[in-house]
């Protein structure tokens, strides 16, 4: 039987822990997965996640905790991806927008040749107001004119790899490579670098509808929106711009089991 490792990354979601996310994932993987593992990184957590955490993983031995300084989301998922044994891993968000049964979806891919599949969204995003929907659609635009044309959405955090492969390309991210001690909350497309990585590699891709709906409620993220477009835009330029100086046809892999 396929071991699974689940990943999900923490900064500041003692809200969405306390309305029982940890339990509606963990019965799920006790159902539908006879072998799995579910690792938690919290990327410096400054509320009480982290304590919430520790709590939880008292009672409910198959949840792993991985503690980190804040270095943002890519370099916290890096580690989980590291400490992973499974055959596949997958990642999903805290606040599980998209539900962990949604892997329902995206699973029998990986017995039909694909070794990595993504979960999207769609374009309607529920409970996205109507300057999110406006920021998501140029950011699509743009992105899909520069690169990654027949993916629709590479944000979506609900995305599945086989471990062996996703070991080998996380950690050459530029934002995992040039990581260092951040504050507040931080979005990157760091999706589209890995992505882009895999298409460039001729690893096959398949993306899957999968539900989603804005579930986050936390408090201690201090998000701007347009700051956050604006950083994205940025760093689909520098993949477009490393992709011009031939950096990511130097990456090799080596045999995966």
């Amino acid at each position: 039987m396929t071991k699974l490792s689940v990943i999900i990354p923490c900064y500041n979601e003692e809200a969405n822990l306390k309305r029982g996310v940890l339990n509606e994932v963990l019965n799920y993987l006790t159902s539908n997965e006879p072998d799995f593992e579910l690792i938690i990184v919290d990327d410096g957590s400054t509320d009480k996640s982290r304590h919430f955490i520790k709590d939880y993983i008292q009672k409910h031995k198959q949840v792993k905790l991985i503690t980190a300084n804040h270095l943002g989301k890519a370099p916290a998922l890096n580690l989980g991806i590291q400490a992973a044994s499974g055959r596949l891993t997958l990642l999903t968000d805290m606040d599980q927008s998209t539900p962990i049964n949604q892997w329902n979806r995206l699973r029998p891919y990986f017995d039909r040749d694909y070794s990595v599949v993504i979960g999207s969204r769609g374009k309607d995003r529920k409970n996205f107001s109507a300057f999110r929907q406006i920021l998501s659609w140029g950011f699509r635009t743009i992105r899909k004119a520069m690169l990654l044309a027949s993916i629709n959405d590479t944000q979506c955090g609900f995305k599945a790899f086989e471990t062996g492969l996703i070991k080998q390309i996380f950690p050459q991210l530029d934002v995992v490579v040039k990581a260092q001690q951040t504050s507040g909350w931080r979005v990157s497309a760091f999706d589209v670098e890995l992505l882009f990585i895999f298409e460039k590699l001729g690893i096959k891709i398949k993306e899957v509808s999968v539900v989603w709906e804005d579930k986050d409620i936390s408090v201690g993220k201090s998000r701007n929106f347009i700051k956050e477009s604006i950083e994205m835009f940025q760093e689909i330029t520098r993949v477009k711009f490393n992709d011009w100086q031939g950096k990511y046809t130097k990456i090799k892999l080596e045999p995966r089991p």
